[in-house]
């Protein structure tokens, strides 16, 4: 039954529109070449001579742009067209990062991190809009489908390259992830793209808008969601660790290489690809929160074991575990947030979503790069696992159950 159920949505990718592939094309090209963001912390502490606080707050940085231009992206969207979004993000992120080796001082790079991070971040807000101007409603479950496949091929490759490239030199990832990104964006500019569903995504924008008017806001009186999203947050402060603490530990405490940890980028992507249509597939009936917290705890228990791990064999074995928990939880949780949304705010919904991991992207990785410069690694994976287990047990109590009064108009 499993295999049926991945098989037949495997060849329903085969009726996607055009449109649709090539934006996987690009995705995947600009995935590939993604070296800089992973090995972000890396480059400062090495390269620039940071201490592990200061480059925890390089990745904050990077966070609050992310937080800041994700509202914005989205109105630009609705107003220009998600596509000019998209091509001058790639464009300007690719030229942003041109510019890395060049920033010398502290305010100098840390203010280049933002800046990225704006026009970076601007895509994804924009992204999302387009697949869904691209396709139907029966459509969409393969088409993002399809672009987590392009983005997971994509970063099997790419920062697992990186590891190997910045045994030479640092600066050729930025150039390597410039070019790539440039790339995607020049294929977004050259191929032509369907100008019909423009028209049909504005005109469903449109009268959205004016069922929002009259409804008022909806989220923050649906006390359910706030609590997924606390829960979510917390989540969220385990996983982007990987972003902070988790190369500091790899190399400093364990003496790993960068190449290794960059392999671990292939074992996690890998695991993903092959492994997440089916895992999801065999567990579709179960109830949101059953999946929701199982989730988070092998997030959590998956970080628990870098607490004792001493070599490269447990690391592995802690990735396995926490990418368990990645394919479990975060497809789960975009369908929580689909089910329990009002349909004519479900753009809004996935907004507060995305926010919510942008806040623990700007707050996790500085204070895991601060805990670990302070408390040592043993008691900052403790910690870690301790708010993966809260989250958990939030999670088993998220309920679809107690609709808000703007859902019950929809």
């Amino acid at each position: 039954m499993v295999v049926n159920s991945s098989f037949n949505l495997w060849r329903s990718l085969r009726g996607l529109p055009r449109d649709i592939w090539i934006l996987a094309g690009a995705t995947f090209i600009n995935r590939a070449g993604t070296m800089v963001l992973p090995f972000l912390v890396l480059y400062l502490t090495r390269e620039r001579g940071w201490t592990a606080a200061r480059a925890g707050l390089g990745l904050a940085a990077y966070g609050i742009g992310a937080i800041v231009v994700a509202p914005i992206a989205g109105r630009l969207s609705d107003r220009v067209g998600p596509l000019p979004i998209m091509r001058g993000s790639l464009i300007g992120a690719g030229l942003l990062l041109l510019l890395f080796p060049l920033a010398v001082t502290f305010p100098a790079v840390l203010g280049l991190i933002l800046v990225w991070a704006l026009v970076s971040e601007s895509f994804r807000p924009a992204n999302l809009a387009l697949i869904a101007d691209i396709v139907p409603s029966e459509q969409r479950k393969p088409a993002f489908a399809l672009i987590r496949l392009a983005i997971n091929l994509g970063m099997s490759a790419g920062p697992a390259a990186a590891g190997f490239i910045v045994a030479r030199s640092f600066h050729w990832i930025f150039i390597a992830d410039a070019v790539t990104t440039i790339l995607a964006g020049v294929i977004l500019i050259v191929v032509p793209f369907d100008s019909a569903a423009s028209a049909r995504a504005r005109a469903k924008r449109e009268e959205h808008a004016e069922v929002r008017a009259l409804h008022g806001a909806a989220i923050l009186d649906d006390r359910r969601f706030l609590f997924f999203l606390a829960a979510l947050f917390l989540t969220g402060a385990v996983f982007f660790q990987h972003e902070g603490a988790l190369p500091l530990f790899l190399v400093q405490s364990l003496s790993l290489s960068p190449a290794f940890y960059g392999t671990l980028f292939t074992i996690n992507t890998l695991m993903i690809v092959f492994m997440e249509v089916p895992l999801n597939t065999a567990t579709a009936h179960w109830r949101h929160r059953s999946a929701l917290s199982l989730g988070a705890f092998l997030f959590a228990a998956g970080s628990g074991i870098f607490a004792f791990a001493g070599g490269a064999p447990m690391v592995i074995a802690a990735i396995v575990v926490w990418t368990f928990g990645e394919m479990m939880l975060f497809p789960q949780a975009s369908a929580y947030v689909a089910d329990i949304a009002p349909p004519h705010r479900r753009g809004e919904y996935m907004g507060a979503y995305s926010l919510a991991f942008s806040i623990s992207f700007a707050v996790a990785p500085w204070a895991g790069a601060v805990g670990f410069d302070q408390l040592g690694p043993r008691v900052l994976w403790l910690i870690v696992f301790a708010a993966g287990t809260v989250s958990a047990a939030m999670m088993l109590r998220v309920t679809t159950e107690g609709a808000t009064t703007a859902a019950a108009l929809a």
